[in-house]
Order: C-alpha cells, then structure tokens, then sequence
C-alpha cells in the first residue's frame, strides 16, 4: 500500500481517536503516521505488512471469542445456586520460545476469565497457569496450545 495513503489513513484515525477534526490536529496526526511508518518502514513493504495484519487480527478475533465464551462460563457458574468449582494449578507445556510469545501468551491467559498465569519456569519451559473450573487438564492444555498459544507464535513471526 502506497506509504502517502496509509499516513491520511493514520491521521484520519489520529482525529477520530482525539476527537478533533481540526486541520492542526489532522496534521499532526500525519506527522505522528508518517513518523511511524518511517520507523517501521521495512517492515510494510509488501506482503509482509498484510501478512501480519491478517495474523494479528486472527490472534485478535481469537482472543475476543475465547474472551466471551470464558466470561459465559464463569458468569454461568457463579449465578449457580449452588457454586460448584474445581480450581487447579496447570504446568502448560511451552511451545513458544521468544519472551515476546511468552508473555503475550501469559498476558493473554491472564485476561481470560477463570485463568490466571502465575509463573514461567526458570527454563521457560512451562508456564504455570491457576484455573478456576478444571475437569480435563489435558483438554486445557490442548485448548491453549492449539488456539492461543498457536496464534500468538504466527502472530509474533
């Protein structure tokens, strides 16, 4: 995509963001995008650029979907008459290498109803994670590391 678009795009967005359409502010919204996309600038060329916009919106979508069905899960469960959990400590096997995958992932769980991430190994190797209602551990496991943790890794490439 031409560089001059994105930075109109990217000042378009600087003005509905501030909530001000003035001709300063829209300035130095393009001032701001075209900084940005100067620094960047080998990273857009390309398919690269849309390749990983197309992977950070599937990580994005994910996370949203994972978001609602835990929040479902945990609002279900605490309107019960009778509150019935069964909370375990998980040692997920890590995948995911980078410090950059290790900590989205973490962040990720963390924002997730009902998961917690509480601590990575010394050798980054597991990420221990609190789970509120467990009834497979393997399944858990198995969910985060063919969704999340799957996603964050083609995210962060």
């Amino acid at each position: 995509m031409n560089p001059g678009v994105l930075t109109l795009v990217l000042a378009i967005g600087w003005a509905a963001a501030t909530d001000g359409f003035t001709l300063p502010n829209v300035l130095f919204g393009a001032l701001i995008g075209g900084f940005s996309l100067f620094l960047i600038r080998g990273q857009i060329g390309g398919t690269l650029f849309w390749r990983r916009l197309l992977r950070v919106t599937s990580l994005a979508l994910l996370f949203l979907h994972e978001l609602v069905l835990s929040a479902v899960r945990v609002g279900l469960m605490v309107l019960r008459p009778r509150l019935v959990v069964r909370p375990a400590f998980i040692a997920f096997p890590l995948t995911a290498t980078r410090d950059v995958e290790i900590t989205l992932l973490a962040n990720l769980v963390t924002l997730t109803p009902g998961t917690l991430s509480v601590d990575v190994s010394a050798d980054r190797k597991f990420l221990l994670i609190h789970a509120i209602d467990v009834t497979d551990r393997e399944e858990v496991i198995r969910s985060i590391r063919d969704g999340l943790e799957k996603k964050v890794m083609e995210a962060c490439r």
